[in-house]
């Protein structure tokens, strides 16, 4: 499953979840030399603002990354220079319900992408989900996306690492849908571990 693939999957779901959004593709931030792209880059009218910084995982991500630790480099830094540049503001709002910004880092549901968040749990489940940016409460987020075929629905959805239900744990695997590419690897992933 390509990038793009996703991409498009996640502008779908926005288009038809929200009536009110401002989506960017490949949003780049700049802050002194601390620079990169948000692979989408989402913003919410609720009516205050709630932002939605995406970066997307691929096989290909996955494959050419030198590891968990530059993936998750690629990430923190996206949470912390995204707002400091010219371009981009958030700021608290008295009548906001909820976290202003959401950071997730979402993996594709293929067999390479569970593999290595598989192998990598351990620093996945570490990242701390609660967050504030720019004095904006946040959420951070790493995980599986699934019902991609809901997405043009509004349906997309995703399964959580770092929630607080350990990876491959009963409680994790049960949360998954049935019937779902990411359901269908992860059966596969772990019955060729214990068998």
């Amino acid at each position: 499953m390509r990038e793009d693939e996703l991409a498009t999957r996640v502008v779908e779901h926005f288009r038809a979840a929200f009536d009110d959004v401002e989506i960017h593709l490949e949003e780049p931030y700049n802050h002194y030399g601390n620079r990169g792209v948000a692979d989408v880059y989402v913003r919410v009218r609720d009516p205050e603002p709630v932002d939605y910084l995406i970066e997307l995982k691929s096989d290909a991500a996955v494959r050419h990354a030198t590891g968990a630790n530059e993936i998750l480099r690629q990430y923190r830094r996206m949470e912390r220079y995204f707002y400091k540049d010219d371009e981009h503001r958030i700021r608290p709002k008295l009548a906001r319900d909820g976290p202003g910004v959401h950071v997730l880092l979402l993996f594709a549901p293929t067999e390479r992408c569970v593999q290595h968040v598989r192998e990598h749990d351990s620093l996945y489940e570490s990242i701390d989900p609660e967050a504030v940016v720019e004095d904006v409460a946040a959420v951070r987020k790493i995980a599986f996306l699934t019902n991609l075929d809901g997405a043009a629905l509004g349906e997309l959805s995703f399964i959580s690492v770092n929630g607080g239900v350990e990876f491959g744990s009963a409680a994790f695997l049960e949360s998954v849908p049935s019937g779902s590419r990411l359901s269908s690897v992860l059966e596969d992933a772990f019955e060729a571990s214990s068998g």
